[in-house]
């Protein structure tokens, strides 16, 4: 039996510092807090208080303008309704803006898809409100392989820079592209641990922030492997959070849904796959939902033109905003053939199926 390390007292002159094993425990007082906090500001290290925007309106208007340091949100939906899709055009919005490195670490895709993805996504948002002159992400993949087919057949080496289609959002993607890093997730080495050093290492390498997204929180792996999802879950989602904490930067991670869930005529946060520390351990839970199938029958009977328009729009709830108002229904128009949405957004109006169930 191995004992358990004792706290030993030392001498110092904050007299609550103990040694507990290979660390330390080190209240300080509340006024030494304010002392630091002051002297912080007086010397204008504020990035705590200025919060990094999404890029999607009516959201950061709705979270105090953006995610902050220490704070992990989670994006929750069923298979389809573009949890990918968000999360990924968040980690470019917080590149290109310059406000924060991005690492976007991703289980389910290659780094060359995300960028395919990009790719299209760049020439749409570029274009807005309009779409003529966007590239679908089909004809991306397409332009790609005719971008090879063509140097081959001219002797030449490709290079996609001389693709007309594609050369803007090439271009617009090089201006903030050594702000965004993209990671594919492996069931060996993307553990919580090797993810906090990666963080720790380069964390403000460039004096810019920096903000991880997590695609998706039930595939990062854990050793050993917990006896059951439960267990794995909880300590994911508390050591994502701890890295939010530890190394003060905004977490984003994606978060499956349970079979209940993805049976539910209205998907919410006790539909999150895996354990209830998802709801007491984040910051900001979004759930994402077809707008079709939530909104009140009273708002489609008499209206199937108006019904077919809402299979264009998925609803993000605010289903928990520690830090200000939650139950806020808005809503993204989808451009999926273009991987993104459109950011502008609104507040839904219309009545939607309530389907809420509290766990307080």
């Amino acid at each position: 039996m191995i004992d358990e390390p004792v706290a030993k007292s030392t001498p110092a002159a904050n007299n609550w510092q103990i040694e507990v094993g290979e660390g330390t425990l080190a209240p300080r007082s509340a006024l030494d807090v304010l002392t630091n906090l002051n002297e912080r500001i007086a010397s204008g290290n504020i990035d705590e208080f200025q919060p990094i925007a999404t890029g999607f309106v009516p959201l950061d208007k709705v979270i105090g303008g953006g995610l902050r340091p220490g704070e992990l949100m989670l994006i929750g939906g069923a298979q389809g309704q573009g949890k990918t899709t968000m999360a990924l055009q968040m980690a470019r919005n917080a590149a290109a803006s310059g406000q924060a490195t991005a690492l976007y670490v991703c289980f389910e895709h290659e780094e060359e898809y995300l960028i395919q993805r990009m790719i299209a996504m760049e020439s749409a948002l570029s274009h807005l409100p309009k779409k003529s002159g966007a590239v679908k992400i089909q004809d991306v993949k397409k332009e790609v392989l005719g971008s090879y087919t063509a140097s081959a057949e001219a002797g030449t080496r490709a290079k996609l820079g001389t693709n007309p289609r594609l050369r803007p959002s090439l271009e617009r993607i090089a201006r903030y592209g050594s702000s965004l890093f993209l990671l594919r997730g492996t069931a060996t080495h993307s553990t919580i641990e090797n993810l906090r050093a990666l963080v720790q290492e380069h964390r403000g390498d460039d004096d810019r922030r920096l903000i991880l997204f997590v695609d998706y929180l039930q595939k990062v792996p854990v050793f050993p492997e917990p006896a059951d999802e439960a267990e794995k879950v909880t300590r994911i989602v508390s050591g994502l959070k701890d890295i939010a904490l530890a190394c003060e930067v905004p977490v984003v991670a994606i978060v499956a849904a349970d079979r209940e869930g993805l049976k539910a005529k209205r998907l919410r946060n006790h539909h999150l796959r895996g354990s209830s520390a998802l709801n007491y351990e984040s910051d900001i839970i979004l759930i994402l939902n077809d707008k079709y199938n939530i909104v009140a029958k009273v708002n489609i009977e008499f209206n199937p033109y108006q019904a077919q328009r809402f299979r264009d729009w998925v609803v993000a709830t605010i289903e928990k905003n520690r830090g200000g108002q939650d139950n806020i229904d808005l809503e993204y128009e989808k451009l999926f053939e273009y991987s993104c949405f459109d950011p502008t957004g609104r507040q839904t109006s219309e009545k939607l199926i309530e389907e809420r169930l509290y766990n307080d």
